[in-house]
């Protein structure tokens, strides 16, 4: 383990602190007399004192006595000084371990040393669940993790077009466009026409949404569109930056091909549509469709700002299961929508399965398709699909 080699360099600096401390020092002995050579000598003097006459046998007795005790009393504290020195480095010792322990504890980098090791050992996994979808999604850790053994990766082995792709939609997906635009332009050195690297590139850019990020958007999308003009994704980048830049005309041509192309049951076709709905365009709809002119007072909506707007279709016999259904915020004043067979809330039960239908505009306060107290809605007659597409007024007022 990484962290392993931290712990041995910490100990071994510990071991050379208590080697530094308790290595015995030399002792420079000069030439001095000891403590009990000191007692002889005091006492030969009292003695000489003594036998001269000049010291009282009475007051020798008493300077001899005191003599003694003075040189146990120094024999005492010598041996107890003798005997605590060890424990003043131990002490020491003691307190710099409990130091580098807190202070580490606190400042140290071992949880990221950790979460390095785990990225490393986990890349191939995180590699397959995230590209082959296999076992459970990534989560928000492991994401991060994907991208620190990417970094990793590409710090010791040189640049990877596929580890830079795969960190730049990491990135994206963080919505740290910045990074993902570097790592995606550092992908594009190495593999410059790769489809999905110039899309993801593309996507980035859009996202960021200033002028020049766009034409960066557009130069990528256009890319593939020269190799490959039936793009879906493509189609639909090149119409979302047209549209941002104000090019409503080739924002228009560009969903117009797509939705050519897209099948019905795919959930970009009625997206792709409403698009092209809310430029005038002129939609074709397969199948049989329902256009719907609706007018609601102005009074409803200011009324009731927070309610939406459920219109569907139901069969004049059958099952009351809506055969189509659509759900907006409360608009007011004159709105256009279209009720088609893709539209179904259950497969095989659309506009497809009943001849004779009525239409229903409802304002919903609670935001469910039931009817609940203080709802309004309006009924259309009845409808005969004599021709696949129709179109009928209605109007939703208090």
């Amino acid at each position: 383990m990484i962290i392993w080699p931290v712990f041995v360099a910490a100990l071994s600096m510990l071991l050379l602190t208590a080697l530094c401390l308790f290595w015995p020092r030399k002792t420079v002995h000069k030439a001095q007399q000891t403590v009990s050579q000191q007692f002889e000598e005091r006492l030969q003097l009292l003695a000489l004192a003594r036998d001269s006459g000049e010291l009282a046998e009475q007051d020798f007795d008493s300077a001899a006595e005191e003599l003694k005790s003075q040189f146990l009393q120094q024999n005492a504290t010598n041996s107890l000084q003798g005997n605590s020195g060890w424990r003043l480095p131990a002490v020491l010792l003691l307190v710099v371990a409990g130091l580098v322990g807190a202070i580490y504890s606190v400042s140290g980098h071992y949880h990221q040393l950790q979460e390095w090791q785990l990225a490393q050992q986990n890349l191939k996994q995180y590699g397959e669940r995230a590209l082959l979808n296999q076992g459970a999604p990534l989560s928000e850790q492991e994401v991060e993790r994907f991208a620190l053994a990417l970094r990793t990766r590409l710090a010791n082995e040189g640049d990877d077009a596929v580890a830079w792709m795969l960190l730049g939609r990491i990135r994206l997906s963080q919505g740290a466009l910045e990074q993902a635009v570097d790592a995606f332009e550092r992908a594009l050195l190495l593999t410059p026409e790769r489809t999905p690297l110039l899309l993801s590139y593309a996507q980035a850019q859009i996202l960021l949404a200033d002028e020049n990020s766009l034409a960066r958007a557009g130069r990528a999308v256009a890319r593939v569109l020269s190799k490959e003009p039936q793009n879906s994704d493509a189609l639909s980048m090149m119409a979302l930056i047209a549209y941002e830049k104000g090019d409503f005309k080739e924002a228009t041509t560009a969903w117009q091909l797509l939705l050519k192309q897209l099948p019905q049951d795919d959930p970009r076709y009625e997206a792709v549509q409403q698009r092209l709905q809310e430029l005038g365009a002129d939609v074709q709809v397969a199948g049989r469709h329902i256009t719907v002119q609706l007018y609601v007072a102005p009074q409803l909506k200011q009324a009731n700002p927070d309610a939406s707007l459920f219109l569907f279709a139901r069969a004049k016999e059958g099952m009351g299961l809506p055969l189509a259904v659509q759900r907006i915020p409360l608009p007011e004043g004159n709105i256009e929508l279209q009720l088609t067979e893709q539209m179904a809330m259950q497969p095989g039960w659309s506009l497809a399965n009943a001849d004779q239908v009525e239409v229903v505009a409802r304002m919903s306060l609670s935001g469910t398709v039931e009817q609940r107290p203080g709802d309004i809605q309006t009924v259309s007659d009845v409808l005969n699909f004599t021709e696949p597409g129709l179109t009928i007024s209605l109007t939703l007022e208090p």
